[in-house]
């Protein structure tokens, strides 16, 4: 939708509102699209064969637009997606394994992209491209690890309630290809890596766990790990965790290009704001903890009054923590969404959008959630205690029945969370 169709001749009513969240959600996802930002990135063209490896939700549409950017380089490769996020890339092959809970083709793709560098040369080139959810669909066992005992650990993982640095340094710490171990494989040729950025403050050793960065984290000491995920982690997987592994060796820096962050996201948002005649607010693009307290917190900052139409925006990864016992459907962005609305009590100036931007949050089957000035009331005539479904973990279920789920399937791309909170002039509730 574009700014002029949005209905804000007419003033700020429930549609205008709601036109305006869907489109900076649509320009934010818009901004970290790999045909539009991978190309400005891509090194020069080697003097021997290129061949194209990665894995995440954006590296099928990244290795499509390397293909159609260097059609007279002789390039090959594969590149491994969650199923649903594949599509055509030319000449590099794609795959799709399982995402968040890796499976055998997991194992099978990272594999395959270790054989596509072996051999290369000193004039070759590796290209490396990388974005959120490579973890998952790029899962080689370290020696005495099985794929069984990975898939538990990432169960206990999604469960547990860390934060994503901490889950990517047990990922790379149980891990055969992760952790730079790719980039050891792919030498002596050059190897260059494009990212598109789902961290908070873009470390590039956390995205997809780092398979071309060396692990700067083998020297952590993962004995409170262990504790917090308790006894039903596998014990060859305690006994790695609980080694501290040699410092890799020095090497040169890699070459890791970022071609989307959540922070550039986050600046397209507030400029499609301004546009709309909306003021930003950027909180920042790092804001982590747990969904429901951040809905809360945010709560709070949108009761205060304001002169002019005010977006309140923020990126960063929350979390859930499932505490046992049976839990419902939803996703960190609907859980925030609900507890948001919760919080606001019927504020009728304020209205939210909350959704990860690669279109799938949690176990939603949504991207995330719209919240308005009447989300409570209309959930109450469909015989929801709002209260009740927030402390299930059962989001989703309630947005779905008012049609307030955000859908948009897969967006092949990956810049984390986007929240904007509409704020417009008026009395708080």
């Amino acid at each position: 939708m574009s700014a002029a169709s949005l209905p804000l001749d007419r003033g700020w009513d429930d549609a205008a509102a709601r036109a305006a969240l869907r489109r900076l959600f649509d320009v934010a996802v818009a901004s970290a699209d790999p045909a539009r930002v991978l190309p400005r990135h891509l090194p020069a063209p080697p003097l021997g064969r290129c061949v194209v490896v990665g894995a995440g939700k954006a590296a099928a549409a990244m290795a499509a637009a390397v293909d159609a950017a260097w059609g007279d380089v002789d390039l090959s490769g594969v590149v491994v997606v969650p199923y649903g996020y594949a599509m055509p890339a030319g000449r590099i092959a794609v795959r799709e394994a399982a995402h968040p809970v890796p499976d055998a083709a997991s194992e099978a793709a990272a594999r395959a992209v270790l054989a596509a560098v072996e051999g290369l040369g000193a004039e070759d080139l590796a290209l490396v491209l990388i974005s959120g959810g490579g973890s998952s669909v790029l899962a080689l066992p370290a020696p005495g690890i099985t794929l069984a005992d990975k898939q538990e650990v990432s169960r206990l993982l999604l469960a547990s309630g860390l934060d994503i640095r901490t889950m990517n340094t047990v990922r790379r710490r149980l891990s055969a290809i992760k952790g730079g171990k790719l980039l050891a494989a792919a030498r002596p040729a050059r190897v260059v890596t494009i990212a598109i950025s789902d961290i908070p403050g873009d470390d590039v050793a956390a995205i997809a766990s780092g398979p071309s960065v060396p692990d700067s984290t083998a020297q952590i000491d993962l004995t409170p790990v262990i504790a917090l995920l308790g006894e039903r982690l596998p014990p060859a997987v305690a006994a790695r965790l609980g080694c501290v592994l040699p410092a890799p060796p020095a090497t040169e820096p890699p070459d890791v290009r970022l071609a989307s962050t959540p922070a550039g996201m986050l600046a397209a948002a507030a400029a499609a704001a301004r546009d709309l005649g909306i003021e930003p607010v950027v909180l920042g693009d790092d804001l982590e903890g747990e969904s429901h307290a951040l809905g809360r917190e945010m709560a709070r900052l949108a009761a205060r009054a304001v002169a002019i139409p005010t977006v309140l925006l923020s990126g960063g990864e929350t979390t859930v923590t499932l505490n046992g016992g049976d839990h419902g459907r939803g996703g960190r962005n609907t859980e925030f969404a609900l507890a948001l609305a919760c919080a606001l009590d019927g504020d009728a100036r304020v209205w939210a959008i909350a959704a990860d931007t690669d279109g799938e949050d949690g176990a939603s089957r949504a991207a995330g959630a719209l919240v308005a000035p009447d989300t409570i009331a209309r959930a109450a005539t469909m015989g929801h205690d709002a209260a009740a479904r927030l402390a299930g973990h059962d989001s989703a279920t309630l947005f779905d029945s008012i049609g307030d789920l955000l859908v948009t399937g897969p967006t092949r791309t990956n810049v984390n969370d986007f929240r904007a909170v509409l704020v417009l002039p008026g009395e708080s509730a």
